[in-house]
């Protein structure tokens, strides 16, 4: 009897109340289960769980007892953005090497180069990246003998914007031990002058040069890690899909998420399938650190890029009538590999730029569903040049099309040169693919473009570059509306990664993952919308990046002011 009057209190007894916090006075944003964009201008979340517990309109009641109220002071407040393709130590380390990406002429690039050596004497290699021959307008690689003239007495190894070529000076084709008797390798391509390689090393080809450079050190990778996260968080990013995660990377992250360092989410494709079912095992790995890290699948190259005349064409380019580009995989090797993932419902990720590759990639995926018929998610990266016979394919079978709004921009006068004017019209094609009933996950595939994706906002939905070129935008009848743009930047890129019950919106359930921007860009022009400078990052509702803005609190000041008990936060 005892026992049972015992039990009955305790069944009586108060249960604690779980602690939350009120985000008020915001001008909110966000996209509801439906893909409604709906407004608010208040939620609540937990800071235990980090979830958000309610999402409140303007007539509202507010919770009273809430542990703090952080004032939006009327800022716009959006969801967490979504870097669908973006290589994480990829962008730290151009943060911390060499980078070519804002240069101008061959001769810019090389004078950088000398000075860059110049001020790391100790440095065994010189590493670098983000050449564009074509922003230089050279026509033409650079070459060994341009890196000899400004670095001849350490090896020098500098990858082109795209990631997909590189050039290596004397001594560092020395290191590698390539001769005149060195043989291209499957996919990949050596480029020579009379008979002599000249340093470019175009895709697979680059791993003769890169296998021969020492890894680096913990200590930098960490660093490279850092740097990559802070630049993310400034630009609103949340959440990024890491494409290609090696083992070396994959050890950063988990000690970064050891130590409570890892402030971006990361979901993860490896970079091979060994990799993967190291890590993995039998299945994809559950959430990590509170919903931070996750491998989920892998990334599979299918071509290479445009811009080295990789990537697969139907047809010889235009600008070079003896090359298609390069197979980075057969069509039996692709199924094969399908297949091997599918035993284990792991995701694959096909890169495929040219309309080559991405109709392999699309009869592959076709002849695989068959047998798969459950939600699979089959994602094809970039889609870039698709026939437009082919285009309706990507709505069959949920196949994603992860694209990048920014390469449209940065590709259009070299994509008009590389294919000629009659072969354009499947070419960035987010509203014909949204139109035949495909998903669009978006992203910037960075380090190769900047990660902030308010440029790619506002690409979308202009199709124009920085300077408002073309006129008119190119090929405007491809341009969707903001609404579909901040979709594929939020909820379809959720949905992409197997994470839309985790992140994507603010609604009740989900992580506090949001953003305080400093203007309305739902109420503003493409122009504005690429000018966006985003206030305040916040991750699972901790606040991890302030901007010096004239208002905004210090990073170290109180998240909110307290609220007493007889203050009133009703609104």
């Amino acid at each position: 009897m005892t026992a049972c009057i015992i039990a009955l209190a305790a069944l009586l007894l108060p249960t604690p109340a779980q602690a939350d916090a009120l985000v008020d006075n915001a001008n909110g944003y966000t996209l509801d289960e439906d893909g409604n964009l709906i407004r608010f201008t208040g939620f609540t979340f937990n800071v235990e769980t980090g979830r958000i517990t309610q999402l409140l309109r303007r007539n509202d009641d507010r919770p009273r007892e809430v542990d703090f109220r952080h004032d939006a002071r009327g800022m716009t407040v959006i969801p967490g953005l979504i870097d669908a393709h973006g290589h994480m130590m990829g962008l730290g380390y151009s943060a911390i090497q060499l980078d070519l990406s804002d240069t101008t002429s061959l001769e810019e690039a090389m004078a950088r180069l000398a000075q860059y050596r110049a001020e790391n004497p100790t440095l065994r290699w010189v590493i670098g990246g983000g050449w564009n021959q074509e922003s230089w307008g050279l026509g033409r690689f650079p070459n060994a003998a341009d890196l000899d003239a400004a670095v001849a007495d350490r090896p020098v190894w500098l990858t082109r914007v795209d990631g997909h070529a590189g050039v290596a000076n004397s001594v560092a084709m020395e290191a590698a031990g390539i001769t005149a008797n060195a043989q291209s390798p499957s996919g990949g391509r050596i480029e020579r002058d009379g008979g002599q390689p000249n340093g470019v090393f175009v895709d697979t080809a680059m791993a003769l040069v890169e296998n021969a450079i020492p890894t680096p050190q913990p200590p930098v990778r960490d660093m490279a890690l850092r740097e990559a996260q802070d630049l993310l968080l400034s630009y609103g990013v949340t959440t990024m899909h890491d494409m290609g995660t090696s083992p070396n990377d994959w050890g950063v992250l988990r000690r970064a998420g050891d130590r409570g360092l890892l402030r971006v989410r990361v979901i993860s494709y490896a970079n091979a399938l060994d990799t993967l079912l190291d890590i993995a095992g039998d299945a994809q790995t559950p959430w990590l650190y509170d919903g931070r890290l996750r491998m989920v699948g892998l990334k599979i190259y299918g071509d290479g890029a445009l811009g080295s005349r990789g990537a697969l064409l139907n047809a010889p380019y235009a600008d070079a009538p003896g090359e298609i580009g390069l197979a980075l995989i057969d069509g039996i090797a692709l199924r094969n590999r399908l297949s091997r993932l599918s035993l284990d419902r792991f995701q694959a990720a096909i890169h495929a730029i040219g309309d080559g590759a991405n109709r392999e990639a699309l009869g592959a995926i076709e002849e695989l569903a068959t047998r798969y018929t459950d939600d699979r998610r089959w994602r094809i990266e970039h889609a870039q040049i698709v026939d437009p016979a082919d285009l309706a394919r990507f709505s069959q079978h949920g196949i994603i099309a992860s694209m990048q709004p920014v390469h449209q921009t940065s590709d259009r006068l070299m994509a008009e040169a590389r294919l000629g004017p009659n072969r354009l019209t499947g070419a960035y094609a987010w509203n014909s693919m949204l139109r035949s009933g495909s998903r669009l996950a978006f992203g910037s595939d960075f380090p190769v473009e900047n990660p902030n994706p308010f440029p790619g906002l506002a690409v979308a939905i202009s199709r124009q570059d920085a300077a408002g070129q073309p006129a008119g935008g190119w090929q405007a009848h491809e341009r969707i509306s903001l609404q579909q743009a901040f979709a594929a930047f939020t909820t379809d890129a959720a949905f992409a990664g197997f994470a839309e019950d985790q992140i994507g919106r603010i609604g009740e359930g989900l992580y506090a993952d949001f953003l305080i921007l400093d203007r309305d860009i739902f109420a503003i022009s493409p122009d504005e919308i690429r000018e966006t400078q985003v206030a305040e990052t916040w991750v699972g509702g901790e606040r991890t990046w302030v901007r010096a803005l004239v208002d905004a609190p210090p990073m170290d000041a109180p998240v909110g002011p307290m609220i007493s008990d007889d203050e009133d936060v009703g609104r």
